[in-house]
């Protein structure tokens, strides 16, 4: 109500005083005749039917209007549903339409265009907010992954929550979220890749495809790089869906390499239990690793890889990865044996 004031305020005319103290103060003095001038701004002057002298009669149908939409007419009913939802001066009114063949069916789509007209505001803020969910989980998911399945950092067993527990209604009200929004449908920024082929998914199934991508046992934290191109192929290595998946033959051949390389451990913790060996137990699963790196270097024109690293896990890697012979790293451990002896 308070716009139609303004706007009604500014349409009335100039009184004589007013207009020859205006005139008063940009020309020199002078016997002069005046006359009234009807003065408008710009933006409000688009409306073509208001005027100075109609403020008391558009206040009279707003309030109608708000006691019962239905009980003015459909123009007025157009005209204050558009500015309500902000709509500039000069757009919010629409003349009605004339009586003509097919006139009824336009306005019924009118009406159904005012009807369903979404709170703009409202959406964009949604989409911001859900932006924003997408990039915190980016920065900060590693912190609520699943890197100890085991609970032993949990001094106090008593109390602590498992991840997979705790609500996400705070999560979603610090954001401007809540439950209800779960079901909502929000399109994707190009900084992510949880879509797929898909532009657009429901807030309740991004939540879920990025924990699987952050908050797992794999803990990523990559924010930090510069490079725009660089943290677009981590995103991509992580969040495209079904990224992860192995076939049957894939799992079988890490299952091989991560059991060589547990085996050779074990053997060399039984038969040469008090000498330095620099053991990769906790941390096997570097084998399967270098291997797979090797392997995809391999089928992408890689001819050779020099690698250099620290004693732990040495042994493991000359024995797995590059294929050293055996004989000759036990050899090693004993001066006395030899690559022949049984």
């Amino acid at each position: 109500m308070f716009h139609l004031r303004t706007c009604a305020a500014k349409l009335r005319p100039l009184t004589a005083s007013q207009t020859v103290k205006t005139f008063s103060q940009n020309r020199p003095a002078a016997a002069r005749t005046f006359q009234q001038i009807r003065c408008y701004s710009a933006p409000v002057a688009a409306e073509p039917f208001l005027s100075g002298t109609s403020s008391n009669y558009v206040e009279e149908m707003y309030c109608a209007w708000l006691e019962n939409p239905k009980s003015v007419h459909k123009s007025w009913d157009i005209f204050f549903r558009n500015t309500n939802a902000g709509a500039p001066p000069g757009t919010a009114y629409q003349s009605p339409l004339p009586l003509s063949r097919g006139s009824l069916a336009a306005v019924a789509h009118a009406q159904s265009l005012v009807e369903a007209q979404p709170n703009v505001d409202k959406l964009v803020e949604d989409h911001l907010a859900v932006q924003s969910l997408i990039r915190a989980y980016q920065i900060r998911g590693h912190h609520v992954a699943q890197l100890d399945p085991l609970g032993i950092l949990d001094a106090d067993l008593d109390s602590s929550v498992p991840a997979d527990i705790i609500s996400s209604t705070d999560k979603l009200g610090f954001y401007g979220l809540d439950e209800s929004d779960l079901d909502k449908v929000f399109h994707l920024p190009t900084t992510t890749f949880i879509g797929g082929q898909e532009s657009a998914l429901p807030l309740r199934e991004i939540i879920r495809r990025l924990e699987m991508a952050y908050c797992q046992h794999i803990g990523v934290e990559f924010m930090f790089i510069n490079d725009l191109e660089q943290c677009q192929w981590i995103r991509q290595k992580f969040e495209t869906p079904g990224i992860m998946q192995f076939t049957n033959e894939e799992k079988r051949t890490l299952l091989a390499r991560l059991v060589r390389s547990t085996r050779f451990e074990e053997f060399l913790q039984r038969k040469w239990s008090s000498e330095k060996r620099f053991g990769l137990e906790g941390c096997e699963v570097l084998i399967p690793a270098l291997k797979t790196i090797i392997d995809k270097s391999s089928e992408n024109g890689v001819d050779y890889v020099i690698m250099g690293m620290p004693h732990r896990g040495r042994l493991n890697v000359l024995a797995n990865v590059i294929r050293k012979e055996l004989e000759q790293i036990f050899c090693q451990f004993d001066s006395k044996l030899e690559a022949a002896d049984e």
